[in-house]
């Protein structure tokens, strides 16, 4: 963050809460909100302890996504979402097992939930609801009590692994590097129109099911995008299968303490990360991201900080910048010095392939993945249908405790027609 975003920032938050303030006074004093719910966001836990956030929000009556809404509706559905009508100060309270916590939201409407359950939870329960319940303000425009009830997942104890994801240009296709067509494909589609990135949706049921098929594997998904697109995105994992729940952890865009716009992005993404890890102390983990922004830095501070609980990194290559190579090599070394597994591929086969030779996922599962794959890409072309095998030996493995020289050497090595993937591991031993 810049220096005069440091100063700048409090004056400015100063002023907005001074705004907001006479604006909800304005708003009361003309009839108050329309009718108000209470969007719960999936949470996460352990026996132990169950953490649930959520959001009060003004209903504005967004539509279900069909395949046949116009761009238009698409564009009025998504402007409701982004401009939403949050209830700063609602009070609420959280119900389970008996016992009630009261929770208060934050100026944004959000609030947050932390319970220490008083009974033992049954193993197989592996999804535990909330109950949620609002206490004020209350809307003239609204019958009965405003109620929702949230979820909170509790992994299996003998999963072998968890997997955190990145979701933009990692899950969707979202052309962060190019604004412009990122703001036109957010603004203008809807969660059916969106599509998942090749063989995604395969290698996630994939690790989800695990090394013998039924593992139930928890999966976490991180992002910098708004909670505002928490429904669009809830239904894109549903309607493309993409298994997890999903827990979804986004953020809020605006005025902060120190700075004028999230542009924190690391910060963001290893505090999540950091929790994540921190409520499961004894569970290795697959860290999954792309080249487009932060996640390759972020995911170098998480392998140096908790390198023995992460099995591996795996960067989807997005970026086709001349000067690639580089970046690869740039990567690589971060990785391999913060003493971790990297792989740096082109689509999601090559991650597939690595996973099931190191046992993560069933060897027989590479098959529905390269089908899925190769679907994607172009069902009308029979050639594609060699594509993925073709790619498979461009490939450059590096092993054990190298130099940058033989690092960079392999890679000048490797087919320049494409991004090659690179697999950096410790050497074997055997």
């Amino acid at each position: 963050m810049t220096d005069w975003q440091r100063k700048v920032a409090p004056l400015v938050r100063a002023i907005e809460k001074r705004f907001d303030a006479l604006k909800y006074r304005m708003y009361y004093a003309l009839g108050g909100p329309g009718p108000i719910k209470i969007q719960p966001y999936r949470g996460y836990g352990t026996p132990r302890e169950l953490h649930l956030r959520g959001r009060v929000l003004e209903d504005r009556g967004i539509t279900p996504a069909s395949e046949t809404d116009s761009w238009w509706r698409n564009l009025v559905n998504m402007y409701k979402r982004l401009q939403s009508y949050e209830v700063p100060g609602a009070r609420l309270v959280a119900r389970f097992q008996g016992m009630e916590q009261e929770v208060t939201a934050d100026e944004e409407g959000m609030f947050e939930v932390r319970i220490e359950p008083s009974q033992p939870l049954c193993d197989g329960d592996r999804w535990q609801s909330v109950d949620l319940e609002l206490i004020e303000p209350t809307s003239d425009r609204q019958e009965g009590p405003v109620q929702a009830t949230g979820r909170v997942l509790i992994p299996p104890p003998d999963v072998p692994f968890g997997v955190i994801s990145d979701i933009d240009d990692t899950v969707i296709k979202s052309d962060v590097g190019n604004f412009l067509r990122m703001v036109g494909t957010v603004l203008l589609g809807n969660a059916r129109t969106r599509l998942p990135l090749p063989g995604v949706a395969a290698f996630y049921r994939a690790l989800h099911a695990g090394p013998g098929g039924e593992a139930d594997s928890p999966m976490f998904y991180v992002s910098n995008g708004l909670w505002n697109l928490y429904d669009l995105l809830e239904d894109f994992f549903r309607l493309n299968r993409i298994p997890g729940g999903p827990v979804l952890l986004l953020r809020n865009w605006g005025v902060y303490r120190d700075e004028l716009f999230p542009t924190r992005q690391l910060r963001h993404k290893l505090g999540v990360i950091r929790s994540i890890l921190d409520v499961y102390p004894e569970r290795p983990f697959i860290l999954i991201g792309d080249s487009s922004e932060a996640d390759p830095e972020v995911y170098h501070s998480i392998v140096h900080r908790y390198g023995d609980r992460v099995l591996a990194v795996y960067i989807r290559n997005v970026s086709r910048d001349p000067e690639r190579s580089e970046a690869i090599h740039a990567l690589a070394e971060e990785i391999l010095d913060a003493g971790s597994e990297l792989v740096l591929a082109d689509d999601s086969l090559s991650m597939a392939r690595h996973a099931a030779r190191n046992g993560w996922i069933l060897e027989d599962a590479l098959r529905e993945i390269e089908a899925e794959q190769v679907r994607a890409n172009d069902e009308s072309e029979p050639a594609n249908s060699g594509m993925a095998k073709e790619k498979e030996s461009d490939v450059v493995k590096i092993e054990g405790d190298l130099e940058t020289e033989r690092i960079q050497s392999a890679l000048d090595g490797a087919s320049t027609a494409d991004v090659p993937t690179v697999v950096v591991e410790p050497e074997d031993e055997t």
